[in-house]
């Protein structure tokens, strides 16, 4: 819903600012002339001001020797102050035709227009062909740009005059239909008697010249004090004012300087004194109603709005671009570092470790892969492996799966469902050897992944090693996206955290850890949903070094419809923001939990969570450009990102040996994939600022090898697990080692020591550890907010 209201919002917004902003070309483009026939003559070959209010079809000029000088396009920022200065200095008024969302960016610019004794006069609120509009939209041009004045002045005008015209003899049939509409609303429609070209910027004595009316004859002369560079135009006014007032011009404001002309008639006869006195009450200016002002308000608000909310958006834009950019360099230089260190023929972790191993199966309603995982493990070519299969209260038989399978280094441990810490912790304390290997009951071994996945333990001050998760279920779109994450982000990027010796995550899927240090931190916690996260943020503070082992591969199942992978994802950004938030002091502390607290965190919160938050804005401004912008810029812009994409993806496979055929479905990835992660993390991010709870989504498997034929499922029974009072061990029994600071200790509670006879007693789990899969139906209560002082003991 958050997702949903986000996206309507922006693009309502950005919907009123491609509006405000529509590009437009200068006044000065030249249009065709149509079929003139209708348009009466003295129309035509009338003067500049047109008026067809109340059914009238007349034209006025001004008097003799009259100059008003007019502007169009702006308010501008830049030089309509400029443009000021000089009238001002010069004793001289304007006509300012202003474009409405101009006024509504700068409304006390325009109130400084106002203020100099200038008039202003309408030319739409967003400066479109009024040829290609609607009746209805022409109005609305009027409308707003009215308001807006309204809002930014307190007075309205009677003027207008449309982008693209130019003069009376180039109205044609199409124009004259519109001057008539401008007249049914009340407005007099202002043309040009002489057009200065300062749209050209020819030069000021071109300018001048072509302002320059001939002889004695009035003019109604067209600048410009927006739309471009205008110090030209700001330089002959300069000129041209002085030189016009010598000549005996006197310069007015086109209202100022009809009622002159309607004076002067009427001194000179009077036998029009009834229409005179009419038309002479037009006011310069005049006061603007009060409703007019209020829905400028509504209407400046919201280009503000919508203008700020851009403003904001490009800015982020440029902060993706350069975070994209500069964790694209970093890890590609880092990544490349690690890879040809660890492939020179020399690099050694140290002797062969051959001591023996104990493999922790945790297993919660697995029995579509577990026979298949548990038989990669223990045919492994590893000297000695045991492999310790925890059944987490499971109801489909997965244990006796399993025991079914008579391998003799195999051991099944049934415990009542208390999540998967728990299960971890069980599996720990009933381990026979201190080098631990933590494996998901659906992912497959290769023959030597224990064998090298341990062999970094060589180096004493290894306490962690992550192994290389690959996708075995590519056969659908979704999962094939999924390989392409695992191998861009999640290789790339733990071989860049090894380097900087801030390893976050050692995955579930596969991991090693030395029992003494998951001893020193407390065991497995079960206070965050992203378990191997927390533990493994905890071994950092500890100062444990955690390493990427590639070669050591797993084979896992992936979520294959976008709901699942929702679900799981979900899961892993709110567990990942939970271990961050339990691990925050690590930015004020020292030694080595300093370190990860203010490399690792910030790291992680800037590349991990902030940028793929942030990368909406691509998005969003992708298909803004496509819309409103130049559409070989955008397109451009666009794939140049998806290049940048492409080159890190191909270092990536070419570092993880994969082919790079897959890669041909990236481009489809920005469509759909990313989209979805986007909505990932805000509905994480939003249930951790409200703190919300969380509830743990078991996956539908399918299994990446075929299993044998399945007993039914049966109630839970058989072996009970022994009493374990020693694991995880209290804080005060385990030794320290020297320099390692306990500070990043997660705790879990003990094991269960015996479960219920009946596994409907089971449904009632409130009472028992719930940190991971939840018995039968999938549900079950997680906390949410922990705090240092929580904690199970």
């Amino acid at each position: 819903m958050l997702g949903t209201l986000l996206i309507g919002f922006f693009v309502a917004v950005l919907v009123v600012q491609a509006y405000i902003n529509a590009e437009f070309k200068s006044d000065h483009v030249q249009t065709e002339v149509g079929d003139q026939a209708a348009v009466p003559m003295a129309i035509r070959g009338g003067g500049p001001v047109i008026n067809t209010t109340g059914g009238q079809e007349s034209t006025s000029r001004l008097p003799e020797r009259t100059i008003a000088l007019t502007f169009d396009d702006g308010p501008d920022p830049e030089w309509t102050p400029k443009v000021l200065k000089v009238l001002r200095d010069n004793d001289a008024h304007g006509t300012f035709f202003v474009v409405g969302s101009q006024v509504a960016r700068h409304p006390e610019l325009t109130r400084q227009v106002v203020a100099g004794g200038n008039e202003l006069g309408l030319h739409t609120f967003t400066h479109p062909n009024m040829q290609r509009l609607a009746p209805w939209r022409r109005e609305l041009e009027l409308s707003q740009n009215q308001v807006a004045i309204a809002r930014a002045t307190g007075v309205r005008t009677n003027l207008a005059r449309f982008p693209y015209s130019s003069k009376n003899a180039a109205i044609d049939e199409v124009n004259w239909k519109i001057v008539k509409e401008a007249g049914a609303q009340g407005y007099l429609v202002v043309v040009n008697d002489r057009d200065s070209e300062d749209w050209q910027r020819p030069g000021v004595d071109k300018i001048v010249r072509n302002a320059t009316p001939a002889g004695d004859s009035s003019a109604i002369i067209l600048f410009h004090d927006a739309g471009g560079e205008r110090a030209q135009t700001v330089e002959a006014l300069s000129r041209f004012i002085p030189m016009m007032k010598a000549r005996g011009y006197r310069f007015t404001t086109v209202t100022e300087g009809l009622n002159l002309g309607i004076a002067e008639q009427a001194a000179a006869g009077g036998d029009r004194a009834e229409s005179t006195e009419a038309i002479a009450q037009l006011p310069v200016n005049p006061e603007a109603p009060h409703a007019d002002e209020w829905r400028g308000l509504a209407l400046i608000g919201t280009v503000r709005l919508a203008d700020g909310l851009v403003t904001v958006i490009a800015v982020l834009f440029i902060i993706v671009g350069l975070l994209t950019v500069g964790r694209t360099v970093l890890m590609l230089a880092l990544a490349t570092r690690h890879a040809r260190q660890r492939r020179r023929p020399d690099f050694r972790w140290g002797p062969p470790v051959t001591d023996p191993v104990s493999v922790i199966v945790p297993a919660y309603n697995e029995k579509e892969g577990i026979e298949a995982a548990v038989r990669s493990l223990a045919l492994g070519d590893y000297p000695e492996i045991e492999v310790v299969v925890v059944d987490d209260g499971s109801t489909d038989g997965t244990a006796d799966l399993v025991e079914r399978m008579c391998l003799p280094n195999v051991r099944v441990v049934r415990v009542p469902n208390g999540g998967k810490p728990n299960a971890l912790n069980t599996g720990v304390a009933l381990a026979r050897h201190d080098l631990i290997v933590t494996v998901d009951g659906d992912t497959i071994f290769e023959d030597d992944s224990i064998r090298r996945l341990v062999q970094p333990f060589a180096d004493p001050s290894v306490g962690a090693v992550a192994g290389n998760v690959k996708v075995g279920n590519r056969g659908t779109m979704v999962a094939l996206w999924q390989h392409i994450e695992y191998v861009i982000g999640f290789n790339l990027d733990r071989r860049l955290y090894e380097v900087l010796n801030c390893m976050p995550t050692v995955p579930g899927a596969i991991g090693a850890f030395r029992r003494e240090a998951l001893a020193q931190v407390g065991g497995v916690s079960d206070e965050t949903l992203a378990e191997d996260t927390d533990v493994t943020m905890a071994l950092c503070r500890a100062g444990w070094r955690v390493v990427y082992e590639e070669h050591a591969k797993a084979w896992t199942e992936a979520p294959t419809t976008l709901e699942q992978l929702y679900r799981q994802r979900y899961r892993w950004s709110y567990g990942t923001m939970q271990a961050m938030w339990k691990h925050r002091r690590a930015i004020f502390e020292s030694g080595p939990s300093g370190r990860f607290g203010r490399v690792g965190l910030p790291f992680l919160a800037l590349f991990g969570v902030a940028l793929p938050m942030l990368a909406p804005v691509v998005d969003i401004m992708l298909i803004y450009g496509l819309v409103f912008w130049d559409l070989t810029e955008t397109v451009i812009a666009w794939l140049g990102m998806l290049a940048l994409q492409m080159f890190t993806a191909a270092v990536a496979f070419r570092f993880d040996r994969e082919s790079l055929r897959p890669l041909l479905r990236l481009p489809l990835q920005q469509f759909a994939y990313r989209q979805l992660m986007y909505l990932v993390l805000i509905q994480s991010a939003t249930t951790a600022l409200t703190g919300g709870r969380l509830r743990w989504h078991k996956l539908n498997r399918a299994g990446l090898t075929p299993r044998s034929g399945s007993p039914e499922p049966v109630p839970v029974g058989g072996s009970v697990a022994p009493v374990v009072d020693s694991w995880p061990p209290s804080l005060g029994d385990v030794p320290r080692a020297p320099g390692r600071s306990p500070t990043g200790r997660a705790v879990a509670p003990p094991a269960v020591p015996m479960q219920p006879r009946h596994s409907e007693d089971l449904r009632h789990s409130e009472d028992l550890p719930s940190a991971g899969s939840p018995p039968v139906d999938g549900l079950g209560p997680v906390r949410a907010g922990w705090s240092p002082d929580q904690r199970a003991g």
